[in-house]
């Protein structure tokens, strides 16, 4: 028998089915593209993504049928929810949380509940890239499908909902939201009453790791799920399964996740107080683990990579499609072990903490004539780790202290952007042997439901293991340190100009 884990990101999705020791017996993913109808914003078409999600199940029970799937979970982005019929139709599209739809809703909730008091409540700082203000843009500006709408699921649940379970939300997930009440574990009617939305119209908090249903016979004959019955336990927020699936479970260490986000994400016991939080844009999130709370700090990472690759690399991305080489690992070949001569603000979406920034842009300094395709992308690289290092340094003052970074995620398959890690943050990282850790944490969350484990953390030990490790070298922490200094003055020196250019471009394309 074997585990399904289902992660379901901005850009793909995959699933993976592990033996109980974490050996991975079989995997599939599926990308595809956010939906941009206008400038500002951003959505995912969720019958296309249900149906990858399908054939990247069927394609990894279809590879492990002599370790047939008896439970699975799904991890998935936060934030974005589908709307849903009582029947499992889908209704509509999802609202991405870097989506700027919303923002206007952002003053208003804050003069009704001020930062201390939403996170004395729900453990964040107010925001528009929570559910909050895209439900009430639906229901101001899509009142039919508002009212329509049976359920508004976040991904995990929506994948578990059509796969046959109930509807339900698990408690990292809710607390996406900004409606969930952090230390009652439940939706809190004094949120909801604020922000005038009606609280049927989300599902049921649970914990992580919870049983809440079966695969339907019908849905588990298309994907080749077999005859027995598969269980349907509650997943996660994908950066907590992360933090699971990479053995993040006591304080000190922190998940390093290299994805579409690039996600640092700290566990701790208790809730740090407000006054320490709130200056640094710090959120406390129910972990995937029981009683444990993580911190995320985070930007966009692989997008920006991404966009690299879509944008200068179409001949990288035509030899790899010949040579089935990845194009990746084509263009690291282009970037030097040196530091870059560019510098980069990595603001080519809304930024996480300490500000979250939604309306500025990237920028990159230092471009000549001479500048090679690879040293660009490197300082890309470099950029994004220079905004991380910010947040740690914030995470420090506020108590959050991180010893060790474990590294999982697409980008943790890159010696070279883990190497500028460690030399940037000046810490150890350690790139863990299953880099699918948000899958992996599903399927542990699976195992733990269904007794195959005492516990999420019992069940973390058994199937994670360590891998490379990167140690900081001391000429290139010492160099970094100045480079740091320069990228920290390049956001208060631009700041009105990128503020002035953002408000140009959209009152142009408006």
């Amino acid at each position: 028998m074997s585990l399904l884990g289902v992660d379901v990101g901005t850009t793909g999705c995959k699933a993976c089915a592990f033996r109980e020791d974490g050996r991975l017996l079989a995997s599939a993913y599926r990308e595809y593209d956010i939906v941009r109808k206008k400038p500002g914003e951003a959505e995912l078409n969720a019958q296309e993504v249900w149906e990858n999600v399908k054939e990247v199940i069927q394609s990894t029970a279809a590879a492990c049928v002599h370790d047939p799937v008896s439970a699975l979970a799904v991890s998935s982005l936060g934030e974005a929810v589908v709307p849903v019929s009582q029947d499992r139709a889908i209704l509509g599209n999802s609202i991405l949380n870097f989506d700027e739809r919303g923002a206007e809703y952002v003053p208003q909730f804050t003069r009704v509940c001020p930062p201390d008091r939403l996170y004395r409540i729900n453990g964040n700082t107010p925001g528009n890239h929570y559910t909050l203000t895209k439900l009430l843009w639906l229901r101001d500006h899509q009142p039919d499908l508002y009212e329509r709408t049976y359920k508004f699921l976040h991904w995990a649940g929506f994948v578990s909902f059509m796969l046959g379970a109930d509807p339900v939300v698990d408690y990292s997930l809710a607390n996406r939201t900004l409606l969930f009440d952090l230390e009652q574990k439940t939706w809190s009617n004094e949120l909801f009453d604020i922000a005038g939305l009606d609280v049927e119209k989300l599902p049921p908090t649970v914990p992580s790791g919870t049983l809440i249903g079966e695969v339907s016979p019908k849905i588990a004959a298309e994907l080749g799920l077999g005859n027995k019955p598969v269980a349907v336990v509650s997943g996660a927020h994908d950066q907590c399964a992360n933090a699971l699936g990479c053995g993040v479970v006591e304080e000190g260490s922190a998940m390093f996740g290299m994805g579409t986000y690039f996600c640092i994400a700290p566990v701790y016991h208790s809730r740090p107080e407000p006054a320490k939080m709130l200056p640094y844009g710090l959120n406390t999130e129910h972990h995937a683990a029981p009683n444990c709370f993580v911190s995320f700090l985070y930007n966009h990472g692989g997008s920006l990579l991404k966009w690299f690759r879509e944008t200068f690399a179409h001949d990288a991305q035509s030899l790899a499609s010949q040579t089935g080489v990845n194009v990746y690992d084509l263009l690291m070949r282009e970037v030097s072990s040196q530091p870059s001569s560019v510098l980069v603000l990595p603001h080519f979406a809304p930024t996480g903490p300490p500000e979250f920034v939604a309306d500025s842009s990237g920028v990159i300094l230092g471009l000549k004539l001479e500048t090679p395709r690879g040293d660009i992308m490197r300082g890309i690289m470099e950029g994004v780790v220079f905004y991380l290092r910010e947040c740690v340094d914030a995470a420090a003052a506020a108590g959050i202290q991180i010893h060790e970074l474990r590294a999982v995620g697409g980008g943790s398959k890159s010696d070279a952007w883990l190497q500028i890690a460690a030399d940037i943050l000046n810490c150890p990282l350690v790139r863990m042997e299953v880099p699918e850790a948000g899958a992996l944490g599903s399927a542990i969350l699976a195992g733990s439901a269904t007794g195959i484990f005492v516990s999420a953390p019992d069940g973390s030990r058994a199937m994670t293991r360590k891998g490379h490790p990167f140690e900081p070298n001391p000429s290139l922490v010492e160099f970094y340190r100045t480079r740091y200094d320069q990228y920290r003055q390049i956001w208060p020196l631009l700041k009105p100009l990128l503020h002035e250019l953002h408000r140009t471009i959209h009152e142009t394309s408006d």
